[in-house]
Formats: structure tokens, C-alpha cells, sequence
């Protein structure tokens, strides 16, 4: 077999039955991304003879006499192709994992294919953008700004990483070689609950390149949680490495470890499990029900259960005033029952890690995660390893959306790297991402709520029921939020919330976008859109009437935050834009002829942080070229932090952004990092960046003027130099005579996430819905957003177009469903309906103008937010349209004609 890649030719025959991707990656071509290893996201997107083809699906031994060119080959002699310079200056990516995938389709598309977009990216997804930079990208359109030093903040400074990511070379979990690589596959549970009575795995152990078969025998009898949070008492201690009871289907029952991934799968085709079945519940309200099979049979204060023979893993129950006066006092009373349902964070990169060991004996683990730090602590606690004997770090990551706040492989990995003594390698595959990770918790939201003619809120009560899983990793605390700012932020004196988080034998659930606030807020704003129809009050004016003020307190049904504030208020103006797109007229011929015609607003707010504490530290270095090298904890995975950071430090070093090297989410680098989730990259992290910058400007500054004899206050920083009054001192100088005097060249920042803001957002649509097939087509989205100072307002708006399609796909189409055994039916792209380039619109995003006391520079957090207010906002639009209330999700086609054809009499929007 020949095949020329990227000019360079190679006469290494391929496995039978490899396909082409792997045949490329493993030659160290890694720009070819492994997305879902079925034709359906195109991230493995090469040329072969010029023709674009998936190498998932590529036979590599069709590729014998062709020439294959992969992103790495895109680009001439120093020169970056044309698409990969659009993509740079439109920064057409955010994580950049499907970002090969588009560049190589780009190139190939002709004028037909150019002119329609859609159709030509039909066999690429991305879960991050929105699609609108790509689009920029591929028209040509330059968003990128070259800001004068020390201006950077405010400004559309691009990625650090961009040329990396347009090139193939930005390095992401799995792009390196390791020698002496073992590969692990997991045998799962085909049972919804059982207990196993024995394994055997001494056929596994025969089969040709098996190294080990890992069981419950091997695993620590410790128990853990996968979530990973900064106080771990935050989650129920309900899991092991590996367990002797299986309670989903999916759950892991033994790990095989070998040289290849092929002889491992083999082995756990070996291996016989006798398995005594147990009865299961998949529905909550039946798990809280007497009599129900108890999944988690624990002692409820060592394991941090609330009811473990009820099978709830955490309530809450609290009431400010009185309900019942409330609704007594109202004039209008309005109540009913909502559910939301299981959603996958479909981040391309699958969660994966690979651990191997140093040569003294120091374990490395490097991971797809969004927390190291928390995820070595929790490793060096359930095997019993000396913090500093542990690294773990990750790459650039694939994409997160909370999913990879979880430690969901690291331990297996850790395991079998323990018992080999050698380095080990598991990556999920697209199906295992399906079946064994975690999705978002489906919610049961029965909400009933109470005002006066006038608009005025007299009572809220809410019912809340979540669905955790077989483990309560995140139950508890994404009930909790869910509870929090979606009733707080309406004032209201009687608020009553009764909540439950409850386990089942299903896939887990976890952290994921929004944290349990956009199921609640799904409830809530249509019952107060709803309440607005009774009482004849346009949905905006009820809420301008009965939302919280500056200076007032948020008051949830347990009370208020202590740490919680509004530090900037601009929620005031959100509205006044929802005002403004809804008294703009329809464009003439936007609707065909017998379609409805609806509007519908939400709006939401979030705090800028989880609740007791979020730490970070950053360190800044001036270093002896006269540049700086900053180090930070937290993880890049599309969130644009290393972007905000590099701008933060920038400007408080008087310097230019390339000045400034970043390296990040890696124990080695600094002291501490809670992590990237909970909207926290730019709030706390961002901060500490900020005062280390801040610091070593000041030691710069004053040691310059003890040389210069000047006052510090005469003396500036400028990208190269410190200039004191007439004098100028180069920083390459300044550094050597800083080491010379014995003086600290370094600064470091700390914060620790207290006091926080809260950040708002609103979203409105047009929509237009077929009576005749329950189509719905989106005419025009806006969104207000009031993030504080936009540190960066083209990364900024991209976080919150991804957010608003993120929200689209789990309104209108996303949904992870499960058979009667609780086994997950949607395995597979092809059968989970992600969001294409097609199905996703324009919004317009507006930022509000206000500054932040808190928050660095006046910034507040905008990543997971803009994605709460967009399903109920639609909901509410189809209700203006076809005078039905949909309270379930998601709102597909099907489910909408179907309850139009049940109900008789004339559509109220109808045109």
C-alpha cells in the first residue's frame, strides 16, 4: 500500500478493517478529529484526490495510490490557504474541535455549494458557535481587531490558539504519542439493576494482547461522587470505580486492558457475568412512591442521602409569607405542570483521558476535563496518592457544556495505570457518550401562581421533581439553583418551593448549561406569560411590574444569599429591546399565506458563580525577553477565557496581547483552580489574572523609578520598556537588573468567588407555524444580554449565539430517549437530532450597557445564561400562535400538529 499524505508518502499497509481516520492519526496527522465514527459530524473531514470525503467511514485501504490531504497539508509553503485565513479573521471557531472538518469541506466547495451553505455543510456539525462565525468565515466577513497596547479590553482581540486551530496543530486530549500505550475498553451492564453474584474472566485473559481484567475485586471500596465541586460534600458519596450492584443500563462492570483497542473489545466480549436481576423504576414519582425498589440502600448520613429508602438524594423545602394568603389576595390564579427531558451536552471531543507515569514514578493524567485540580484531589483521595505525586492536566478541550465536570474515566484510567505500570488510554466512543456519560436532568415543574388585576404578583409555588438517575452526582445542587434565581428574581411576598431530587434506574444525569435554572425557567416564565393573557397585560409590562430593582433583595422561598448581589443592573433595558423588536412590523411576505403568526418573550437571571466559594489563582511573569508568561488554572474549551485573560493581563501591563504567553489548566502551573463551569472563567479566574497583572505592574513600576530616581507615578508601562519621566528602560533590562537586586520578577493574583453579581438576559421570537404539518419556522430571533463590560464583544456574542442554538436543539428537537428497561435508544447522531447549520437562525444580540462593581474591569459572566430564557420564549410564541399552552418539551413538529388537530375552533394568530 502507497498513499501520499500532505506530500509526503508512506508505504505502511493498514489493519484490516481500519478506516482511513485512524490509518491518518495514527501516522501523527492528529487535525483529523474522531466526533462520532458514523459519517454524522464531519470533523474527520480529508481530501482524498481532492474529493472531500469522512475518513470515519473511508476504508484506508482505498486510499492505496491517492493522495490524502488533511488540514496539516491545507496551507503552502509558510503560507495559510485562503479558507484558513478567513476562518482566523472571522475566528470562525470557539472549542475548534469540528473546525478541520469545515476547513476541508470549505476548500472543496464550488460556487453552487458556496452560495448554499446548508446543503454544503449538511455532513458537518458544531455544538459551539451558533454557525454564525462560520458563516462569516466562509463569506469572508473580518471580525478581528488590532487594538493600541494596553487597549485590549473592550475589544475583538482573537484566540491565542486560532492559528493552532485553523493549522490542526492546537493539541487536544488524545493528539500525542505515547510509548508503551495500553488501551482500555469497559464491559458494560446490559440490566437496569442487578447484582452480580460472580465474573469470570479467564476467556478474556486468553485472548491475544489482554494485559489485565479489572472488576469490583480490584476497585477501592471507597465511595465517591463523579461530580466534581469545590466543597465535595456538596454531592452524595453513591459510587464506586467499580461495582458489585449495577443500577443502569450502560453502568461499567468490568474493564479490560490491553494492547490494542480491538483485543480489548474482544476481551470484554470474554468475559461471563451471572447477574442477579433486581427490581427498577425509571419513573421518579414511582421511585418516591411506598413500596419502590430502593436503588441506593446507604446510610443517608455517611453517604449524604436525604431519603435513601425514598430514593431521594436531596430536597429542598422553604416558604417566605404565605402562599395560601397569596393566592387568597389574587385575582387571577393560574397553574399547571411542565416537564423538560433529557438532553445530551453532544460536546465533540468525548470524555477520554490517558494516564501514564513519569520517570520517577509521578503519575500524569491528562484529561478532557473542565477541573484538574478538583480532579486530582479527588484521585489522590480515592487511591490514597500524595497530592504531589499527581499532575493531572488537560489539553485543549473538545467542548464541555458542564459534562466534563465529572470525573467519569480518569479513575478507571488511574486504576489500570496502577495495576500495569503502564500508560493507558480510554476514549469514549460517540455511543458510550450516549449511554454511559450524563445529560441534562429532566425536571417536573408543577408551578401555580397568583396577581392582582394590576399585574402585581401575590404568590409563586412551585412543585419541583428531578430526575437524578442511578447517581446523584449534581442532584442536589442543580436542584438547589433550579430553585434560586427563577423565583428570586420577581418580587413577590409569598414564594413556597417543594423540591426533590430523586434517583432512577436511568443514565445519570449531571451538570450541563444552565444548572437546573432553564428547566425551572421553561415553568415559570410561561406561567407568567400566561397570567399576562388573563389579566389582558402585554407579557413585557407584567414583568417591568413585578421584577426586582437595584439595591433590592432577591429573595428565594428559603430567603435571601448572603453573598449574592446586584452589582450592575441592566435588566431594565433587556426588556425595553424585547419592547422594541416586538413594535417593529412583520416584513411583508415573511409569512405564507394560512400559516400563524406568534410572538413570545422570556427572560431570566443567573448568578456570575456558584454559591460558597470558587477559587482561582494566576501567576505573571516577566520574563527575560521582555515579554510575560502568564499561568492560570482553569480549562479552555471554547469558553474564550484565555482570550479575556491575555486581554485582562494586557491592560494591566500597558503591553500588546501576543506579548503575553498563557499557560493553563495544569497542576503543575499554579497553586489552585476550582474550575471552568459555572460561568466563572472571566468573574474569578479572570479577576486573579487581574490582580497578579495588577501586582507585577506595580513592582515593575516601582523598581524602574528607584533606577530612574523618578516618582512611580511619572512612570508608565509600554510594551517593550518602563519610560520614567525622560528615561526609558528596556523590560529585557529591567528584568536582568530586577534578578540582579534580588527582586521578584513574578506576581501572583488570588480570588475566591465571594461577593458575586448576577447577570440577565431576555430573549424574544417571531415565529410562523404551519396548521396543516406543526411546522414551526423561526422569522426572527433577538436576544439582550447584559454581561457587564464585554471584555470581548465577538467572543462574547458567539457565547451567546452557541448558548441560544445549544437551547434551540433541546427546545425543538433534542432528546435522549430510553426504552422500558431505562436502556438509551438516541446512540448516535443519526438518531439524536443536533442542530445543523440549516435548522439554526440568525439572532440579533444586543449587549446592555452597565459596569459590574464586582466582577474584573466591570465584567459579569455570559456562557451559560443565554441559554435559560430561549425554550420558554418560544413556548410562549407558539401559545400567541395557535392559542395552545405546550408545557412539555421538546417542541417538535409532530407533537405540535398533533395538538392542533385535537383541538377545534379558529387559530387566533392565523394569517
Amino acid at each position: 500500500m502507497r498513499v501520499t499524505v500532505n506530500g509526503e508518502e508512506t508505504a505502511e499497509p493498514a489493519r484490516p478493517g481500519q478506516c482511513l481516520r485512524t490509518y491518518l492519526r495514527e501516522r501523527g496527522w492528529f487535525g483529523v478529529k474522531k466526533g462520532c465514527d458514523a459519517g454524522d459530524c464531519g470533523a474527520c473531514t480529508v481530501h482524498v484526490d481532492g474529493e472531500p470525503v469522512h475518513s470515519c467511514l473511508y476504508p484506508a485501504f482505498r486510499a492505496d495510490g491517492r493522495t490524502v490531504t488533511t488540514v496539516e497539508g491545507l496551507a503552502g509553503e509558510g503560507e495559510l490557504h485562503p479558507v484558513q485565513r478567513k476562518f482566523l479573521d472571522a475566528q470562525g471557531f470557539q472549542c475548534g474541535f469540528c473546525t478541520a472538518g469545515y476547513l476541508m469541506t470549505t476548500a472543496a466547495l464550488d460556487d453552487e455549494l458556496r452560495a448554499d451553505l446548508p446543503r454544503a455543510f449538511k455532513g458537518n456539525l458544531c455544538r459551539c458557535t451558533g454557525y454564525r462565525a462560520i458563516e462569516d468565515a466562509v463569506r469572508g466577513v473580518c471580525q478581528v481587531e488590532e487594538p493600541a497596547p494596553g487597549e485590549a479590553v473592550g475589544r475583538n482581540l482573537p484566540a491565542p490558539a486560532g492559528p493552532q486551530v485553523v493549522t490542526g496543530t492546537a493539541r487536544y486530549t488524545f493528539d500525542l504519542a505515547v510509548e508503551g500505550l495500553l488501551h482500555l475498553k469497559l464491559l458494560r451492564s446490559p440490566h437496569p439493576h442487578a447484582r452480580i453474584r460472580s465474573i469470570d474472566t479467564a476467556e478474556a485473559l486468553r485472548v491475544p494482547g489482554v494485559v489485565a481484567v479489572l472488576t469490583h475485586h480490584d476497585a477501592p471500596e471507597r465511595l465517591f461522587s463523579t461530580a466534581r465541586h469545590e466543597h465535595p460534600t456538596e454531592d452524595p458519596d453513591d459510587t464506586r470505580v467499580l461495582d458489585d450492584t449495577v443500577r443502569f443500563v450502560g453502568q461499567r462492570v468490568a474493564a479490560v486492558v490491553a494492547e490494542s483497542e480491538g483485543a480489548a473489545e474482544e476481551g470484554c466480549r470474554r468475559i461471563a457475568v451471572d447477574y442477579e436481576l433486581l427490581p427498577f423504576v425509571l419513573d421518579p414519582e414511582q421511585a418516591m412512591a411506598p413500596g419502590a425498589p430502593v436503588i441506593h440502600p446507604k446510610d443517608a448520613a455517611g453517604a449524604r442521602i436525604a431519603r435513601p429508602g425514598d430514593n431521594v438524594v436531596g430536597e429542598v423545602h422553604g416558604e417566605t409569607g404565605s402562599v395560601e394568603d397569596g393566592f387568597a389576595e389574587a385575582d387571577v390564579v393560574y397553574q399547571e405542570e411542565f416537564r423538560t427531558q433529557r438532553v445530551q451536552h453532544a460536546s465533540l471531543e468525548t470524555h477520554g483521558a490517558v494516564a501514564w507515569f513519569e520517570e520517577d514514578g509521578r503519575l500524569v493524567v491528562r484529561s478532557s476535563t473542565q477541573t484538574p485540580f478538583l480532579t486530582r484531589r479527588a484521585l489522590c483521595a480515592l487511591f490514597d496518592l500524595p497530592e504531589d505525586r499527581v499532575r493531572v492536566l488537560a489539553g485543549r478541550v473538545g467542548g464541555g457544556f458542564g459534562g466534563k465536570q465529572e470525573m467519569l474515566v480518569e479513575d478507571v484510567v488511574v486504576l489500570a495505570a496502577l495495576r500495569t505500570g503502564r500508560p493507558v488510554k480510554l476514549e469514549y466512543t460517540r455511543a458510550e457518550q450516549f449511554t454511559s456519560a450524563t445529560t441534562r436532568h429532566p425536571f417536573t415543574v408543577r408551578a401555580k401562581v397568583g396577581a392582582r388585576r394590576d399585574g402585581t404578583l401575590t404568590a409563586i409555588q412551585l412543585r419541583i421533581v428531578s430526575d437524578t438517575g442511578a447517581y446523584g452526582n449534581h442532584g442536589p445542587a442543580v436542584l438547589f439553583h433550579g430553585c434560586g434565581e427563577s423565583v428570586s428574581v420577581y418580587r413577590c411576598p409569598n414564594k413556597k418551593v417543594d423540591g426533590y431530587a430523586v434517583y432512577t434506574n436511568t443514565v445519570p444525569a449531571g451538570a450541563f448549561r444552565g444548572y437546573g435554572l432553564g428547566q425551572v425557567v421553561f415553568a415559570m416564565e410561561q406561567v407568567l406569560d400566561e397570567l399576562a393573557r388573563r389579566i389582558g397585560m402585554d407579557p413585557v409590562e407584567l414583568r417591568v411590574r413585578n421584577i426586582i430593582g437595584p439595591g433590592e433583595p432577591m429573595m428565594t422561598a428559603d430567603g435571601a444569599e448572603e453573598d449574592l448581589h446586584i452589582a450592575s443592573y441592566g435588566l431594565d433595558q433587556c426588556l425595553e429591546v424585547v419592547r422594541g423588536a416586538a413594535a417593529e412590523p412583520v416584513t411583508e411576505g415573511q409569512v405564507p399565506p394560512g400559516w400563524l403568526l406568534g410572538e413570545g418573550m422570556a427572560m431570566s437571571m443567573i448568578a456570575t458563580g456558584p454559591p460558597g466559594g470558587h477559587f482561582a489563582d494566576a501567576t505573571v511573569t516577566l520574563l527575560p525577553d521582555g515579554g510575560y508568561d502568564l499561568a492560570v488554572g482553569t480549562a479552555e474549551f471554547g469558553n474564550g477565557t484565555t482570550t479575556v485573560h491575555q486581554q485582562i493581563a494586557s491592560g494591566a501591563l500597558g503591553t500588546t496581547a501576543e506579548r503575553i504567553t498563557v499557560r493553563q489548566s495544569d497542576t503543575d502551573v499554579v497553586r489552585h483552580d476550582t474550575g471552568a463551569f459555572g460561568s466563572t472563567g472571566t468573574v474569578v479566574a479572570g479577576k486573579a489574572v487581574l490582580r497578579a497583572g495588577t501586582a507585577l505592574a506595580g513592582l515593575l513600576l516601582d523598581f524602574a523609578a528607584e533606577q530612574t530616581g523618578t516618582a512611580a507615578a511619572d512612570c508608565r508601562l509600554e510594551p517593550d520598556a518602563v519610560v520614567c519621566g525622560g528615561q526609558r528602560l528596556a523590560l529585557k533590562d529591567l528584568h536582568r537588573a530586577m534578578l540582579a537586586a534580588g527582586r521578584e520578577v513574578a506576581a501572583a493574583g488570588h480570588w475566591g468567588g465571594t461577593p458575586r453579581s448576577v447577570a440577565f438576559n431576555a430573549q424574544w421570537f417571531r415565529i410562523a407555524v404551519d396548521p396543516g404539518s406543526g411546522e414551526l419556522r423561526i422569522l426572527r430571533s433577538v436576544h439582550a444580554a447584559d454581561a457587564g463590560k464585554v471584555m470581548n464583544p465577538m467572543q462574547c456574542r458567539g457565547q451567546v449565539e452557541g448558548g441560544i442554538a445549544q437551547a434551540l436543539g433541546a427546545t425543538l428537537w433534542e432528546q435522549v430517549l430510553i426504552d422500558e428497561r431505562g436502556a438509551v435508544e438516541t446512540a448516535a447522531f443519526r438518531r439524536y437530532h443536533l442542530p445543523a447549520f440549516a435548522d439554526v437562525p440568525r439572532t440579533e444580540v444586543h449587549f446592555m450597557e452597565t459596569a459590574d462593581t464586582i466582577g474584573p474591569l466591570g465584567a459579569k459572566s455570559m456562557s451559560e445564561s443565554p441559554f435559560n430564557p430561549v425554550a420558554p420564549a418560544l413556548a410562549n410564541a407558539l401559545r400567541d400562535a395557535t392559542g395552545l399552552r405546550f408545557t412539555r418539551l421538546p417542541l417538535t413538529r409532530d407533537r405540535i400538529w398533533q395538538r392542533m388537530q385535537a383541538v377545534d375552533g379558529i387559530m387566533p394568530g392565523i394569517c
